[in-house]
């Protein structure tokens, strides 16, 4: 049990690890898109594939506290 226990524990560093590292990616982006529309038009996709990672990283947070659940119950 302890190796499943440090699985779960080190893929929350790594998520929220990722979870850092684009949230901090995106607002500079964000910055970079206010100078003006056709920015946005230009960035507009790379915006969406950082919001896309966070996504990605919330359901891996749903699914580690499924197992934290089911392994406790």
């Amino acid at each position: 049990m302890s190796n499943i226990n440090k699985y779960i524990n080190d893929a929350t560093k790594n998520v929220i690890e990722d979870r850092a590292a684009t949230k901090t990616l995106l607002m500079g982006l964000m910055k970079y898109m206010q100078k003006g529309d056709e920015m946005h038009r230009e960035f507009g996709h790379v915006a969406a594939k950082y919001l896309e990672t966070l996504q990605r990283s919330n359901e891996q947070l749903v699914k580690l506290a499924d197992l934290v659940q089911k392994s406790e119950g």
